[in-house]
């Protein structure tokens, strides 16, 4: 079996990892049993571009249990858990190509080693393993018959793809699953992003100027976080909407170009390219930490910082100082890579089991009647959603209301009023 891992030795490791995982993720742990019995996937080549972490195994797991052939590939080169990845490969017999710290040819040569089982269906997270498909690999895009994607990013760039008349097959956005961005996006990215900042800094977030780029789904989680660790948070935005809505959650709403001359803290959660640029680099004080949770490293203008920069050193492990020309210190976290994956260990499991149900249910979906489908960008269906969050509710003990046939009847009608 093909695969490229930093060392198999690390597997016992990474095995008892994924059992700590399975643990808060009744969800997709139900799915699985399902899937063993049934074998809805059986036979299905599947080509996953994710990061490679414990829960990311336990996708994985799953959808062998069903029958799929499947091949892992890291999503970032940064995000890898070596320990998992080489016991999905020595304990599951699962094919991975992931190692942390991945240069850029590795990283690209790892996504061409999954396409290269021929997939059916492939299952992203940025849109890199679709992106490579499309313009590398055109040559395997007849035998694929649908894919999903697991990200903000990714589903900008696909829709995109879609618009041009460009994308060759269906996917379907788990992003955009209720169950899915409403708590992986806020809940997942706020705690997971905090933790990596601390991790990597070991600073105190109370008392802080922190500055969160962008308020949508993750930018929300980030900054109800920062403000309950006692951080005076100030948002950035470019939509109207947004910015009034931090303004009544009671944070500060400012330009950058301002915010960059206060800030103690900042993390860009935007999916957008050179949110913070050399000109506000140049204002920031001296010692301000910048970190980026948005998917891609581009979101911070490295390019413009090196410029202003007179000599690096690497002061901790993924802190990176840059000292200026006037001798201010501007410190940057991971590379400007995800923090919560490339300093801390991602989203919780329990988060990650309703995500990773959506991306599961909507493989079977897909298998099971995706042909009907265009070339677009789809929604998961809404079935699936509330399925999922119906099981959430009974793996927590929750019990919940229902409508009463006078309820449904009122509702249904538009003769019965005051």
């Amino acid at each position: 079996m093909n695969h490229d891992v930093k060392d198999l030795k690390l597997a016992k490791d990474g095995r008892l990892r994924i059992e700590w995982a399975h643990q808060s993720m009744p969800v997709l742990n139900r799915i699985r049993e399902r899937f063993s019995a049934e074998k809805p996937l059986k036979g299905v080549a599947v080509a996953a571009c994710l990061h490679v972490t414990t829960e990311t195994a336990a996708l994985m797991q799953t959808l062998k249990a069903g029958g799929a052939k499947v091949a892992l590939c890291a999503s970032n080169p940064l995000s890898t858990q070596d320990d998992v990845a080489a016991s999905l490969v020595k304990h599951d017999k699962i094919p991975v190509f992931a190692v942390k710290g991945e240069d850029h040819k590795t990283y690209y040569g790892h996504i061409n080693a999954v396409l290269d089982t021929r997939p059916r269906f492939t299952m992203d997270d940025g849109a890199d393993l679709v992106s490579t498909l499309h313009s590398e690999r055109s040559e395997l895009i007849e035998s694929v018959s649908g894919g999903t994607e697991e990200t903000t990013t990714g589903i900008i760039r696909l829709r995109s793809m879609a618009a041009d008349g460009v994308l060759r097959y269906p996917i379907i956005a788990v992003n955009d699953a209720r169950t899915k961005h409403f708590f992986d996006n806020r809940y997942g990215t706020g705690q997971s992003t905090i933790d990596g900042i601390i991790r990597a800094t070991n600073r105190l977030i109370a008392g802080s100027n922190f500055v969160v780029s962008g308020y949508g789904w993750c930018g929300r989680g980030l900054a109800m976080r920062a403000k309950g660790m006692g951080a005076h948070v100030i948002v950035t935005e470019v939509d109207a909407v947004a910015a009034l809505e931090a303004i009544m959650d009671g944070y500060s709403v400012m330009p950058m170009g301002q915010a960059a001359r206060i800030g103690d803290f900042f993390c860009t959660v935007t999916g957008n390219i050179n949110v913070i640029r050399k000109e506000h680099f140049k204002v920031m004080k001296d010692g301000a930490i910048v970190a980026n949770s948005g998917h891609f490293n581009v979101e911070l203008d490295l390019p413009g910082l090196a410029e202003l920069t007179r000599a690096t050193r690497t002061i901790r492990p993924f802190v990176v100082e840059h000292q200026l020309e006037d001798d201010r210190r501007v410190y940057v976290l991971a590379e400007g890579r995800l923090i919560n994956l490339a300093a801390a260990e991602g989203h919780p499991s329990s988060v990650m089991d309703m995500s990773f149900a959506n991306q599961s249910l909507s493989i079977e979906w897909m298998v099971k009647g995706g042909n009907r489908l265009e070339n677009q960008v789809y929604p998961v269906p809404e079935e699936i959603d509330m399925a999922i969050a119906r099981e959430k509710l009974a793996a927590m003990g929750v019990k919940m209301d229902r409508l009463t046939a006078e309820q449904k009847k009122y509702l249904a009608s538009w003769q019965m009023g005051t």
